[in-house]
């Protein structure tokens, strides 16, 4: 499984990169990680728990950090096993700085087994897409709460909570639609969805009209 993209974040490389190495900050913005603690130089252990279709459960993880060059990249290895599988993993993550804000730019490769594979390809691809996003977005705001606009540290750290799972299997299914349908499709989507619902109203308006006029029918005939 291939992973690669970018994402702009309002704010200097120097505000971004000691967050990129903070484990508090990491464990806040991963949808289910449960702990992210470090345990020697550049390591650090995880539990994880998380849901992909009908296969959920926990991981125990080692990520191990390396080629670091700061402030600008590190490679990231990635080993965790649970009752639902396991997962090996491979990336790269390098901040390209641009003028006051940030381009993160990342890649990596995956393997997964057990359980886990079976739920199939493109549902694997769209979670694993939906937790770099929502990371992604978790890591914004904890920007956006550490700065004051200007790319600035501010004085009080932050507390954001990760998503919880509802929400990330929310994602998970706005994400795979996302995937599924281009823009025009997703308009036109929308479209035929509101006139359906229209034609649905406007049905159940003409059943209770008809309905009422029965009804009405028989309270004379019974009189």
């Amino acid at each position: 499984m291939k992973i690669n993209g970018a994402h702009t974040f309002a704010a200097p490389t120097e505000v971004i990169w000691p967050m990129l190495l903070d484990p508090h900050i990491l464990a806040s913005v991963m949808p289910g990680c449960e702990k992210l603690e470090q345990v020697a130089e550049n390591e650090y252990q995880g539990i994880l728990k998380i849901k992909v279709g009908p296969v959920q459960g926990n991981f125990n993880g080692n990520v191990l950090l390396s080629d670091i060059q700061s402030p600008e990249s590190y490679t990231i290895a990635v080993d965790g096993k649970g009752a639902p599988g396991f997962v090996k993993g491979n990336g790269r993550l390098r901040l390209e700085s641009d003028g006051n804000t940030t381009i993160l730019h990342y890649e990596g490769d995956a393997q997964v087994g057990g359980r886990l594979a079976s739920v199939g390809q493109r549902l694997l691809d769209t979670s694993a897409k939906a937790i770099i996003r929502q990371s992604l977005e978790g890591l914004e705001a904890q920007i956006a709460a550490r700065t004051n606009g200007l790319g600035e540290t501010a004085t009080a750290p932050s507390s954001t909570p990760p998503p919880s799972q509802t929400e990330f299997a929310l994602g998970v299914a706005r994400h795979m639609v996302e995937d599924m349908l281009a823009e025009e499709d997703q308009a036109d989507l929308i479209r035929k969805t509101i006139i359906a619902a229209g034609a649905l109203f406007a049905l159940y308006i003409l059943l209770d009209w008809f309905a009422g006029r029965v009804a009405g029918k028989v309270v004379k005939k019974m009189k």
